[in-house]
């Protein structure tokens, strides 16, 4: 998932980015972008690697310890301090609930019967549920017509995706469950953080490394207890785990940033778009999934659904 044009919102890590960044000179930006678009299009693949040595539990407190050491490194490096206020702590625990903790146990638990390519494509639904909370919790505007519409068309998408017709086909329907729980979660969350903490003007790298922290304490426990799941380790799992923390939760925030201070936060959301592609191309080539021809042309609706309820088609004036 990755970051949605709210006013602020979050990436697919969870981290936090403020409403309006500081100008910043004209410099490319594609470079970031599609940085940011392949690796998190990559996190699908990685987890379902990283399922080789770890159980769900282990992969998302991995990740989430990798990406808060790496936040931390590079919050030490600029001088960037952690929150001092306690409000602040329990708001960010609430978000790190919805946006690590818990999608990241689900994720993990769904691809352990599920394909990445399904993963990924579902993973394109929180720029809608995001919606969906805002209309129904944060509302502070008139419901629009084409935000209804989007709504429809993406959950006409994701029916397709699952082959509906056939009822879930080789999908669990627990494991369809878990990844529609984690993108729902997801869609709390982002209006969340604009309602409480993106007000209060924090650096975002200072946000998104306590945010990891306290995810990382709150999945300690579990990983202590069923972190492992007895199977050797191996160069290509550990590798997995490595780019998930480092690069998907830590190193990609830096420069999702970097492309909202560049050239705002309505371009940087179209990664969106980006990151069910690459999960699809990766999840065929690497570990050579079975592709069923309503798994792209229903991800196609859910990223038209996405992009209607974002108004991108409406008239500019």
């Amino acid at each position: 998932m990755s970051s949605t044009q709210f006013g602020g919102g979050s990436d697919s890590s969870g981290f936090l980015y403020p409403s309006k960044v500081p100008a910043t000179p004209s410099r490319s930006w594609l470079p970031a972008y599609f940085a940011v678009g392949i690796i998190w299009g990559c996190s699908f693949l990685f987890i379902k690697l990283s399922l080789g040595f770890l159980t769900p539990f282990g992969v998302a407190f991995m990740r989430c310890a990798l990406g808060a050491a790496t936040l931390l490194i590079i919050s030490a490096l600029r001088r960037v301090a952690l929150p001092k206020e306690l409000i602040v702590w329990c708001h960010l625990w609430v978000v790190a609930m919805c946006l690590n903790v818990v999608p990241g146990v689900l994720f993990a638990l769904a691809e352990t019967r599920t394909t990445s390519i399904v993963a990924g494509i579902i993973n394109a639904l929180p720029p809608l549920t995001s919606l969906f909370f805002i209309l129904a919790a944060f509302r502070d505007d008139p419901v629009q017509r084409h935000q209804l519409l989007g709504l429809g068309v993406g959950l006409f998408g994701v029916l397709i995706v699952l082959g509906v017709w056939h009822g879930f086909g080789s999908n669990p329907w627990w494991a369809v469950l878990a990844l529609l729980g984690s993108v729902t979660l997801y869609g709390v969350s982002f209006p969340y953080s604009k309602h409480f903490l993106i007000p209060r003007g924090l650096a975002p790298a200072s946000l998104a490394s306590a945010q990891l922290i306290l995810a990382t304490a709150t999945l300690l426990p579990a990983y202590l207890v069923n972190g492992l799941n007895g199977h050797g380790l191996t160069l290509k799992a550990v590798g997995s785990i490595m780019a998930l923390g480092v690069f998907g939760s830590g190193l990609a925030f830096m420069w999702n940033f970097r492309v909202i201070a560049a050239a705002g936060s309505s371009i940087a959301s179209t990664v969106t778009y980006l990151t069910p592609v690459v999960a699809v191309i990766v999840g065929v080539i690497f570990l050579h999934e079975a592709l069923a021809w309503f798994e792209p042309v229903g991800g196609l609706i859910v990223l038209l659904g996405a992009a209607i309820g974002q108004g991108r088609f409406q008239r500019r004036t």
